[in-house]
C-alpha cells in the first residue's frame, strides 16, 4: 500500500500506513487512476486561489475565472470526451473542483455530462462531428426545466414541430411559463450550443419530450430567433443562470437525438421503439441520473475540504481558560471536537455511501430493467441523503471556525451555498425522495423489499452485527406506518391516499440512507486488514450508527428491539467513541489527501494563519530604534 499524499501523486515521505489505508476505504484502491489526475490539477497555479484578505473578485470575474479554468483543465485531458463516457472520471471532476470552484464544476459538469454526454449516448449509429465542443470552441449547455415546469419536466411546453418541406424543426416557446429557466446560456465564457427538451409535434400529435442541438449564441450575442436574459443573481453562484425562448427557430431534422426512444426519418416519419411519452422522455434525459451521482460527489468533496479546514484550525487556534494556565487548542474541548467527530463519522459514511452507489450503478448498466431501476433509485436515494448531510457538516464545520469561515478567503462560504444548489440541482431533494418512498412502499407492500440483514437479534451496543439489525429495524417501522396510513385512505382518492403515508415513508427512505451508509461501512471494514485502522474505523461506523439509532430509541424501545438498559446505555457508548474518534482527527483528516498547495490556499488551514492578515505598514513592523536616531538628526 503506498501513501498518496503529495501532489504528484507519489507517496508521501513519513505517512503513517493508518491513513494510507483509510484513504484507500474514502477513496478506493485504484487511487492513482481515479484520482491522481484531478489532484494534480488542483494543485496546478491555474487553480490556486490568492491568500491576502483583500477584496474579492465580482461574480462576473469570478465566472470568468471558471472558465479559464475550464479551458485550461479541456487542454489538460488526453480526451475531452473522456469524463463523458468514464462514470467514475466524471465523478471524480466534481469530487475534486467542486471544493476549488465551484462554479467551474457547475460548467464542468454541465458541458461533459448533460451535453457531451448526452450527444454520445445518441446516434451511436450516425455520429456527429463534435469537435467544436471538445475543443471548446463552443461550449455546451442543457435547457431542460422550464419557469413553470421543474421537477415535472416531462410536462415542459417548448414546441419542436416537424416542417416536412424544409426538413427540420420549428422551436418555439409559446407562453412566459414555458421559458427554459436556469441553464448558462449567455455569451459569458464563449459561444453556445445547448440541448433542447422540446416536445416533438409530427403530423400534429404529441410524440413527447426529446432533445434537440441547438446553437444559442455566438461570442457576444444570442443568435436569431433565440432570446437570452440573466436571471437576478443566485446566492453564492456567479454562473450565468438565464432565462431562455425561442421564436419560430428553425433547426434541421439532424438536430434531433434519436435513439430506441424515436426518431424521425428520410420519409418524414416518426418511429419510436418506446411506448409512451414519459419513457421517451426519460430515455432522453438518461444523463440526469449521472448527474446525481456528480451532485453527490461535489457534496462529498466539499464536506471533507470544510471538515479538513476546521479540524486544522482547531488544533492551533489557542484559547484560554476561565483559569490560570496554559492556552490550550480550541478542539480539546468537547463542545468543539464532539460535533467534528461526528462530523468525520458522517463523511466517511458519505464517502462509502457514494461509491456504493456509482459502484451499483455501473454494474447496472449493462443488466436487466429490474437492475437498472434498482440502481438508479440508490443513485437517487443517495444523492438527496449525501447533499443533506453535507449542508449539515459544512455548517458545522463554518461555526466552528467562528468569524473566520465567514470569510470567502478561508474556502467556506463558497461551499455553504454552494451545496445548496446540489441540493436542487438534477431533481429537488424532495421530489426523488418522494419518487424512492412510493416506489419502496409499493415493494414492502408486496413483500419485495430487502431481506433483513443478517446478524444477531439482541446483542450489545458495540456489536456492529446488531447495530445493523436496528437500523433495519427503524426502516421497517417507518415503512409500516405508512402503509398502515395508506390503507386507511379510500383508494379514489390517490392524493389524500399518498399524503397520508408521504411523510413516514420519506422517514423510511431516509431510514434506508443510513442503513446502506452502515453496510457500506461493513463491506469496508470486512476488506481491511486488523490493525490500527481497522479499529479506528470502526469506531467511526459505530459512532455513525448509534447516533442515528438514538434519534430513533423511543420506537426501538416500544417495538421490544432495544431494551432499557441498552437506551440508557447509548449517551455512555456514543460519549466513548467520540473521545476514541477525537483522538485521532489530524489523521482522518489526512486521510482525506487533499494536496498540500490546496490546503495552502486558505489561511486558517495552517498553524501560522496570521499572517495572512499582517500589515506591512503597521507599527509593529516599525524599527524603535532607526526611528529614534531619525528623530534625533
Amino acid at each position: 500500500m503506498t501513501t498518496f499524499l503529495d501532489s504528484s501523486g507519489h507517496a508521501g515521505a513519513g505517512a503513517e500506513p493508518v491513513v494510507d489505508l483509510l484513504t484507500s476505504v474514502l477513496l478506493g484502491t485504484d487511487i492513482r487512476r481515479e484520482h491522481g489526475f484531478w489532484r494534480r490539477l488542483i494543485s496546478t497555479e491555474p487553480f490556486r486561489r490568492p491568500v491576502r484578505p483583500a477584496p474579492g473578485p465580482t461574480p462576473d470575474e469570478r465566472l470568468a475565472l471558471a472558465h479559464a479554468r475550464l479551458r485550461t483543465l479541456n487542454g489538460a485531458l488526453d480526451s475531452a470526451a473522456r469524463p463523458a463516457a468514464d462514470p467514475r472520471a466524471l465523478a471524480a471532476l466534481h469530487e475534486w473542483l467542486a471544493p476549488v470552484d465551484p462554479a467551474l464544476a457547475t460548467v464542468a459538469g454541465i458541458h461533459y455530462n448533460l451535453f457531451l454526454g448526452s450527444l454520445l449516448d445518441h446516434d451511436a449509429d450516425s455520429p456527429r462531428d463534435l469537435s467544436d465542443f471538445l475543443d471548446l470552441r463552443r461550449i455546451g449547455t442543457f435547457l431542460c426545466t422550464e419557469v413553470a415546469h421543474g421537477n415535472d419536466a416531462a410536462a415542459v411546453e417548448t414546441t419542436a414541430t416537424y416542417d416536412p418541406a424544409r426538413d427540420g424543426f420549428v422551436l418555439h416557446t409559446p407562453h412566459p411559463g414555458a421559458q427554459k429557466f436556469m441553464p448558462n446560456t449567455s455569451p459569458a465564457g464563449g459561444p453556445k450550443s445547448g440541448l433542447v427538451a422540446a416536445r416533438l409535434l409530427v403530423d400534429g400529435t404529441d410524440q413527447g419530450v426529446f432533445l434537440l442541438l441547438v446553437p444559442l449564441t455566438d461570442a457576444s450575442r444570442a443568435l436569431p430567433g433565440v432570446r437570452v436574459r440573466r436571471l437576478p443573481a443566485r446566492m453564492g453562484s456567479p454562473v450565468d443562470h438565464c432565462l431562455t425562448s425561442f421564436d419560430q427557430v428553425f433547426v434541421a431534422r439532424g438536430a434531433l437525438l434519436g435513439g430506441v426512444q424515436g426518431r424521425v426519418g428520410d420519409d418524414g416519419v416518426f418511429r419510436s421503439g418506446t411506448e409512451g411519452r414519459r419513457r421517451r422522455f426519460l430515455a432522453s434525459i438518461g444523463r440526469v441520473t449521472a448527474g446525481r451521482i456528480c451532485m453527490s460527489a461535489s457534496a462529498v468533496g466539499s464536506a471533507r475540504v470544510t471538515l479538513a479546514i476546521a479540524v486544522r484550525y482547531g488544533g492551533h487556534r489557542l484559547i484560554s481558560g476561565s483559569h490560570p494556565g496554559p492556552r490550550v487548542p480550541v478542539i480539546a474541548h468537547r463542545s468543539h471536537h464532539g460535533p467534528l467527530a461526528e462530523a468525520m463519522a458522517t463523511v466517511f459514511a458519505m464517502s462509502l455511501l457514494h461509491r456504493h452507489a456509482l459502484a451499483r450503478w455501473e454494474q447496472a448498466a449493462a443488466g436487466p430493467p429490474q437492475e437498472r431501476e434498482a440502481a438508479e433509485r440508490l443513485v437517487d436515494i443517495a444523492k438527496g441523503w449525501i447533499t443533506w448531510q453535507a449542508r449539515s457538516v459544512i455548517v458545522e464545520c463554518r461555526e466552528r471556525c467562528g468569524a473566520q469561515g465567514l470569510l470567502e478567503n478561508n474556502g467556506m462560504t463558497e461551499l455553504v451555498t454552494g451545496v445548496e444548489g446540489a441540493i436542487t440541482a438534477e431533481g429537488d431533494n424532495v421530489a426523488i425522495h418522494s419518487r424512492a418512498a412510493a416506489g419502496m412502499l409499493f415493494d414492502a407492500e408486496q413483500d419485495t423489499g430487502d431481506e433483513p440483514p443478517a446478524g444477531p437479534l439482541s446483542g450489545d451496543l458495540d456489536d456492529l452485527r446488531f447495530l445493523g439489525r436496528l437500523l433495519y429495524k427503524v426502516e421497517r417501522i417507518w415503512f409500516a406506518r405508512a402503509a398502515a396510513r395508506l390503507a386507511a385512505v379510500p383508494d379514489d382518492d390517490p392524493l389524500t391516499r399518498w399524503n397520508a403515508a408521504a411523510g413516514a415513508a420519506l422517514r423510511g427512505v431516509e431510514a434506508h440512507a443510513y442503513r446502506q451508509a452502515a453496510d457500506a461501512y461493513g463491506t469496508a471494514l470486512a476488506e481491511l486488514p486488523a490493525g490500527e485502522a481497522h479499529r479506528t474505523l470502526g469506531d467511526l461506523a459505530r459512532l455513525f450508527a448509534l447516533r442515528w439509532i438514538a434519534r430513533n430509541s423511543g420506537d426501538l424501545l416500544a417495538a421490544g428491539h432495544l431494551t432499557a438498559g441498552q437506551a440508557d446505555g447509548l449517551t455512555d457508548a456514543t460519549e466513548e467513541l467520540i473521545a476514541a474518534v477525537s483522538g485521532r482527527l489530524p489523521e482522518l483528516a489526512d486521510s482525506f489527501a487533499l494536496p498540500p498547495e490546496l490546503l495552502a490556499d486558505w489561511p486558517i488551514a495552517g498553524a501560522r494563519y496570521t499572517e495572512a492578515y499582517d500589515d506591512p505598514g503597521a507599527s509593529w513592523h516599525r524599527d524603535p530604534a532607526r526611528e529614534s536616531a531619525g528623530d534625533a538628526r
